[in-house]
């Protein structure tokens, strides 16, 4: 096939949904996996709609036979993957203090953030390894890279992505697979806007972190993705790339 193979997890919506337009835009044939079968076949017939090659496959990254099921479907297919986006992730519904915060709530975020962005990678790699190449772009957050008072679960596990991201790409940098991670801020997706921090009076607190005075676009982050994925990052890995509208600084 001339068009690369993409895995997308979390592609539904918000950033994984804008990458997977990016990347069906870009000659990839996308695998666009979702815990949300309704909304996932709906994001796949949309790409198709616009010309692009979507392929919709239920996933809950939080179990791993799902997910080696879902590599070993895509390989038995393609005979290959070129990029893994491991993008499927949760924010917690409230502000909570560590004292306080909910058990099960830190076991469900833990589960699907920072285990399933590791079962991605074990499944993927092991092709990679095989075919002689391959590429991975996980999603992490700027919560992973500074201090977060917004929940300890996210923010253990976004730094749980940065920290296995790094790990992986230094174990795997001279075997032709490269490893990288986004960190965006602020982003308009349902994942901030469905949390307390959605509410308008904290969206406008929160507006005041950033410099650039305006949350990130999805596409945004997705064009950041779709650079650390192509030719033009080659001799990028292991690198945690801010999309953050100066708020590191």
């Amino acid at each position: 096939m001339k068009k690369k193979i993409a895995v997308v997890t979390g592609g539904a919506a918000g950033i994984g949904f804008a990458t997977c337009q990016l990347l069906a835009e870009n000659d990839y044939l996308v695998i666009l996996s979702d815990i949300n079968e309704s909304l996932g076949k709906t994001a796949a017939n949309n790409i198709q709609e616009k010309g692009g090659e979507a392929i919709f496959h239920k996933l809950d990254v939080s179990k791993f036979e799902e997910v080696i099921s879902l590599i070993g479907k895509v390989v038995e297919q393609y005979e290959r993957i070129d990029l893994l986006v491991n993008n499927a992730g949760i924010g917690p519904k409230r502000v909570q203090k560590t004292a306080d915060h909910d058990l099960d709530e830190w076991d469900k975020i833990v589960a699907i953030n920072q285990s399933g962005v590791f079962y991605g990678m074990k499944a993927a790699v092991g092709q990679m390894m095989k075919q002689g190449f391959g590429n991975i772009v996980n999603v992490a957050s700027l919560a992973g890279l500074k201090a977060s008072g917004t929940g300890i679960a996210y923010s253990a596990s976004k730094f749980a992505v940065v920290g296995m991201t790094k790990s992986a790409a230094w174990e795997y940098a001279s075997k032709n697979i490269r490893i990288n991670c986004v960190c965006p801020a602020f982003t308009e997706t349902a994942l901030l806007n469905d949390s307390e921090l959605g509410h308008p009076e904290m969206k406008a607190k929160l507006l005041k972190a950033v410099p650039m005075r305006r949350f990130a676009d999805p596409i945004e982050i997705a064009k950041s993705i779709l650079w650390l994925a192509s030719d033009q990052s080659s001799y990028v890995t292991g690198h945690a790339l801010t999309v953050d509208g100066g708020m590191m600084m």
